[in-house]
């Protein structure tokens, strides 16, 4: 199989070349062949081939307006395919009656319900709907796996509360209650952590994570927060363009500047290894020399970056934890290959350059054997009388804006 085929397919190399070493494939509970979606009979995305598998979450990622959304609400039926086929526990989709769809698959969308006069428990039975008579009374295991349910996504204490009255964390947890009592095959959601803050975003992530693993719930869903979709994701689908871009694992999908390609970016980047967005290179002949190493130099590169000060940075070895950030944003970067000490001839490039600036910092606690010999470059900047205290800089750069 070619990588385009994989990619194509959304089939894993673990998958599709060392079954024997991974255990039998397990038999997808969703499965697109060339769906095409779209509205009015007009593709928006064609050729949509992709599997659904217990025990994993797959989440959209890709620009505004790329189809993400487009493409879940086909998949919940809300909107009717404009060809392909969706086959739910192999069986056509179309043959499917809505009880029989929504008794394998439930939805979270990005609407936020405002029921009136229900209490959150109440918001969580009618995830039992699926399974109740037409008049939709509960039975008492209907209650009992409501119950569990709540208790679940710990939203337990919230069941008597009016759901118009909580918390945009609460409402979410609530709603994830609502759509695991119906016992679904398939979860299906878009953009879940929009409304959330950070903290609400990973306690939501992590508990999505908890049941995928304990449940083998198979999920789909998609994301803008590209850090999270890399953290919790087992497999990321692409889409740009009108159609799927790439498809696998996030260690795949988020490597290079693939990612800066796929939205497009022109102003900054993104950092694949941090999961970070970077402002970008700034151009021009250094003003600051950042002695850093350690990660302790980054929150100095992005405030220079911020204040419009050209800068250089180094030197470090190529593994070290400054050379994303500082290649992502600095003028000149000097590094020394991975595990090495830093030599004498990358010192006196570095020196030649700092010796050219109106400043030096130096944020490292301490040297150690590896970069000893950038003290040379330290001392050099003390005689020349550049060298910049840490907590002076912002004052210094203030100082040199109001001048010039």
């Amino acid at each position: 199989m070619t990588e385009t085929e994989k990619a194509a397919t959304g089939v894993t190399v673990c998958e599709a070349e060392n079954a024997s070493a991974c255990g039998a494939k397990r038999r997808a509970v969703l499965t697109t062949d060339k769906l095409s979606v779209g509205y009015r009979g007009k593709a928006v995305i064609d050729g949509v081939t992709v599997e659904a598998l217990p025990g994993r979450i797959m989440t959209l990622i890709g620009p505004n307006g790329a189809g993400k959304s487009t493409i879940i609400k086909t998949l919940i039926r809300q909107l009717v395919p404009v060809d392909g086929t969706v086959t739910l526990l192999g069986r056509d989709m179309d043959s499917m009656t809505d009880r029989e769809i929504a008794r394998n698959v439930s939805a979270v969308l990005t609407t936020r319900p405002r029921p009136e006069l229900m209490t959150c428990a109440d918001v969580v039975a009618t995830g039992r709907y699926p399974y109740t008579g037409r008049l939709g009374i509960l039975s008492e295991h209907d209650r009992e796996i409501a119950a569990r349910a709540m208790e679940a996504v710990q939203v337990t204490e919230l069941r008597d509360r009016d759901f118009n009255r909580i918390s945009d964390g609460q409402r979410q947890r609530v709603m994830l209650a609502r759509a695991i009592c119906q016992e679904p095959k398939l979860l299906i959601m878009d953009e879940p952590t929009s409304f959330l803050d950070i903290r609400h975003k990973l306690d939501f992530l992590h508990l999505l994570r908890r049941l995928v693993r304990e449940t083998g719930l198979a999920v789909l869903l998609s994301l803008h927060e590209l850090d999270l979709a890399q953290r919790f994701s087992d497999i990321v689908i692409c889409v740009r363009e009108g159609r799927i871009d790439r498809i696998g694992p996030p260690e795949q999908v988020f490597f290079g500047d693939y990612v800066s390609r796929l939205y497009g970016v022109e102003q900054g980047c993104y950092d694949p290894l941090y999961g970070s967005v970077e402002a970008g290179v700034l151009a021009g002949a250094p003003q600051v020399f950042v002695l850093g190493g350690g990660g302790y130099g980054i929150p100095l590169y992005r405030m220079l970056r911020r204040m419009g000060v050209p800068f250089a940075a180094g030197v470090f070895p190529e593994s070290d934890l400054d050379v994303p950030a500082a290649r992502s944003m600095a003028a000149e970067v000097f590094t020394v290959p991975a595990f090495m000490p830093v030599d004498s001839a990358a010192v006196t490039a570095a020196l030649e350059t700092a010796e050219r600036c109106r400043a030096l910092v130096c944020p490292l606690p301490h040297f150690g054997e590896q970069n000893r010999a950038c003290m040379r470059i330290l001392n050099a900047a003390e005689e020349k009388g550049i060298l910049t205290p840490q907590e002076k800089l912002e004052e210094l750069l203030v100082s040199w804006k109001r001048l010039s």
